[in-house]
This record gives C-alpha cells, sequence and structure tokens, in this order.
C-alpha cells in the first residue's frame, strides 16, 4: 500500500476509535486525503456529495423509511402483531413466536431493522416480561428479530448494494425472500425449543374470539403490501423506486382513510422524523461514495482483487474467508458504509471465481444483519437496550443464541447457493464477464 492509503486508513480508524460518528469518520478522512495528497481542487469534494445523491434508485430509501413510520404511527405494525398473537399465541412460547412472526411481517412491509425492533418490541417486550418470559430472552428475540428487517425485501442494504454493484434490485428482492424466511423459520424453531425447556406457556394477549377473526381480516391490507410491492416489480408496473413511492401511497391510504389512526396533523410530525432518518442514511451513503473514490484513486480495490487471486482460493475458501471478514466489518460498520465501500473490492474477485453477483449480495447483507446484533456497534442492541432497560452488553449477551442460529442460515445460503437464486432462476456460478444477470 501507497503512504496516502496507510494515511487515509490511520485516520479513518482514529476517528472511530474516538466515537466520531462513522459518516463524519469517512467524509472527513476522505476530506483530509484530497488536501494532502493530490491536486483535484476541493470543490470537487461537494460535488461526488451531491452528485452521489443524485441518482434515481436512491429516491426509494426516503420512501420506504416514510412508508415504515407511516405503517409503525397508523396501526398496521399493532394489527399484525394482533394477527401474529391470534395466530400463535397459544402456543409454547406464544409470545416470542409472536415476536419473531411480526418482526417477519413488519420487515416485509418497512425495509428498516430498528424500525422492526420498535413497531414490535414496544408492545411484545413489555407483554413478554409480564408473563415472566425473563427480560433478557424477551429482549434478546426481538433484538434479532427485529434484524430481518434488512434482508425480507423490501431492503434498504439491498437497495445500496444493487447501486453499488449496478445489479438488478428486483432480483436482489426476491433473491432476500427465501433467506428471509429461512432464518425466520429458524428462529421460530430456536424459540419453541427453548420455550419447551423453560416450560413457557402459550399465553396470548387478551383476545376474544370475535377480535381474533377482527385481527385477520384487519391485518390483510398490511400482508398485502410486500405482494403489492414485489407484485408491481415483477408485473412491470413500476420500477423498485416507484414501487416505494407506492408504498407510501398504500400506507397512507390505509392509515387515514381505512384505520384512522392518523390525521393530517400527526403525518405532519411523522414527514418530519422521516426526512431526519433519511438525511442520515443519505449523510452517510454519500460519505461512503466519497471514501469508496478515494479507494478507487489508490486502485486499493484492483490490489485487494489481485492479492486474493494470487492466494489461489477455491470457491468455498473465498466465501468462507469473506463471511469471517464480514462479521468482524459488521461489528464496527454501518451496513450502508460497508456495504458501499466493501462491495466494490469483492464484487470483482468473487465474479472471477465465479461467485454469482446476487448470492454476494445476499450473503453480504445477511452477515451485516449479524452485525446489527453485535457490539460495539450493533444497532438493534442500543434500540432494544433503550426499550427494555438492559444494557448494550446485556442485550447481547441475550441475542446469543439467536445470533448462532442466524450464524447457521449463513451458512447454509453461503454453500448452497439455489436458497437465494432459485426464485430469479440463477446459478450459483457468475455469469460470463459483461454480462449482468
Amino acid at each position: 500500500m501507497t503512504a496516502p492509503s496507510i494515511a487515509l486508513f490511520v485516520v479513518f480508524f482514529l476517528l472511530l476509535a474516538t466515537t466520531t460518528p462513522i459518516a463524519v469518520a469517512l467524509g472527513l478522512s476522505s476530506f483530509l486525503y484530497f488536501l494532502y495528497y493530490t491536486t483535484i481542487p476541493l470543490t470537487q469534494i461537494p460535488d461526488t456529495l451531491f452528485n452521489s445523491l443524485n441518482t434515481f434508485t436512491l429516491m426509494a430509501i426516503p420512501f420506504f423509511v416514510f412508508a415504515a413510520n407511516i405503517m409503525t404511527h397508523g396501526g398496521i405494525s399493532r394489527r399484525l402483531t394482533e394477527a401474529a398473537n391470534a395466530a400463535v399465541g397459544r402456543f409454547p412460547g406464544g409470545l416470542a413466536l409472536t415476536a419473531v412472526i411480526s418482526c417477519m411481517f413488519f420487515a416485509a412491509i418497512s425495509g428498516s431493522s430498528p424500525a422492526t425492533v420498535v413497531a414490535v418490541g414496544t408492545l411484545l417486550i413489555p407483554a413478554m416480561i409480564k408473563a415472566n418470559y425473563g427480560r433478557n430472552f424477551s429482549t434478546g428475540i426481538v433484538a434479532t428479530s427485529g434484524s430481518l428487517g434488512i434482508l425480507i425485501p423490501p431492503s434498504i442494504p439491498l437497495i445500496v448494494y444493487g447501486i453499488a454493484t449496478e445489479q438488478s434490485i428486483g432480483d436482489l428482492f426476491l433473491a432476500g425472500i427465501i433467506p428471509g424466511l429461512l432464518a425466520g423459520f429458524l428462529l421460530l424453531g430456536l424459540v419453541i425449543l427453548i420455550s419447551k425447556r423453560r416450560g413457557l406457556r402459550g399465553q396470548e394477549l387478551p383476545m376474544s374470539g370475535r377480535e381474533r377473526v377482527r385481527a385477520f381480516r384487519d391485518a390483510i391490507l398490511g400482508i398485502l403490501l410486500p405482494i403489492f410491492i414485489l407484485g408491481g416489480i415483477y408485473g412491470g408496473f413500476f420500477t423498485p423506486t416507484e414501487a416505494a413511492a407506492m408504498a407510501v401511497l398504500y400506507s397512507l391510504v390505509v392509515s387515514l382513510f381505512v384505520y384512522r389512526e392518523i390525521n393530517l396533523r400527526d403525518l405532519v410530525q411523522i414527514t418530519i422524523n422521516s426526512a431526519k432518518t433519511s438525511a442520515m442514511i443519505m449523510f452517510i451513503i454519500a460519505n461512503a461514495i466519497l471514501f469508496s473514490f478515494v479507494l478507487t484513486s489508490e486502485r486499493i480495490p484492483d490490489a485487494i482483487t489481485n492479492l486474493l487471486i494470487g492466494l489461489d482460493l477455491e470457491k468455498w475458501s473465498f466465501l468462507l474467508v469473506i463471511n469471517l471478514f464480514l462479521l468482524v466489518v459488521g461489528c464496527f460498520m454501518e451496513t450502508s458504509s460497508a456495504i458501499l465501500i466493501l462491495a466494490p473490492i469483492l464484487f470483482p474477485v468473487a465474479t472471477q471465481l465465479g461467485v454469482n453477483p446476487i448470492h454476494l449480495g445476499i450473503i453480504m447483507v445477511l452477515n451485516l444483519e449479524i452485525g446489527m446484533i453485535t457490539p460495539p456497534l450493533g444497532l438493534n442492541l442500543f434500540v432494544a437496550s433503550g426499550m427494555s432497560g438492559l444494557t448494550v452488553i446485556q442485550v447481547a449477551r441475550a441475542a446469543l443464541p439467536s445470533a448462532l442460529v442466524l450464524l447457521f442460515a449463513l451458512f447454509l445460503v453461503t454453500y448452497i447457493p439455489d436458497i437465494a437464486l432459485s426464485l430469479i432462476g440463477g446459478s450459483g456460478e457468475a455469469p460470463p464477464t459483461g454480462q449482468i444477470p
């Protein structure tokens, strides 16, 4: 590595060590590189930041964030939880099963992991604690299940990966369905096993027979949303970005005129909160793209590609190496930043070794999904900690058994590519050079 490259990474990691926000660390280290090691005018920095966000595809992110907030406040998430409780609440560990299924449903309509934890945990963490499930178990299972929000489509990290590698976002969405469901069902199995061992009885939230029927009926509109989104994309009616806008429209109609749990005054605050969240995500993405621009200028992706190819790794050993690497990265980096920085580096090596680009995207997101529940940067840990009163370390320990289940799901998805690729008719092999699947 050259002296500028070394200086870039030293500054970046020093900033992270001082708890500097990831976006600021990325941007500041890139700025110092421009200032001291290039003759490029500094006006290039705001131009790069602006142009990195000036893409039609990225518009999907604020739309999905807005839709998730509307659903959280408009009663959709609560109705999904009630329907899940009506279905499985009577079984051993019923409330924990309800939490996992609710997270799977909400993940499929929000695309956001922290939003899923908040929407489901607000109701079910206190209910499980009251039903003697234990504060640790209750918090850990919600924190882990909420991480499914970044894999089950629509998924913001999958959108980011598609932009970084120029892959079809529609195909990525479709490829995320079975791995996301697999992880969810494995978590359900873990809950049943632990519940039987602890003697946890089914204890559903209070619900009469009539209320149970109404719960299923009211939840239909929420359940139909992911079908509406994916059906519209693959039916050729709209692009993924337009699908995100349609998700907002759908959520508004349902929340304002069907459930009537929000009004126009509430919508103002929901819009402001969504704008703040979207601005934070976009600021991270812009600075990550600027950092990627610096890496490319230093030809670091090419150097790493040549290094890995020179190791003469087999495909299976390469996948093992990147899984171990990404699991460590997920502990320290925000998901979108990690994808934008690492995807352009890993992509050429993976394709040369025969890894399907869509399969690589699912592997990356599933690894970083586990990073959502691993310290020190696991965002779900902080969200769940604030909701339960446990420390971040206590939540991490509580989430350890379910994190191991996600690791098993990662192993299956990594070495059985058809789990991710069967719905798009692909294979585990990369397409010939110059073709995009």
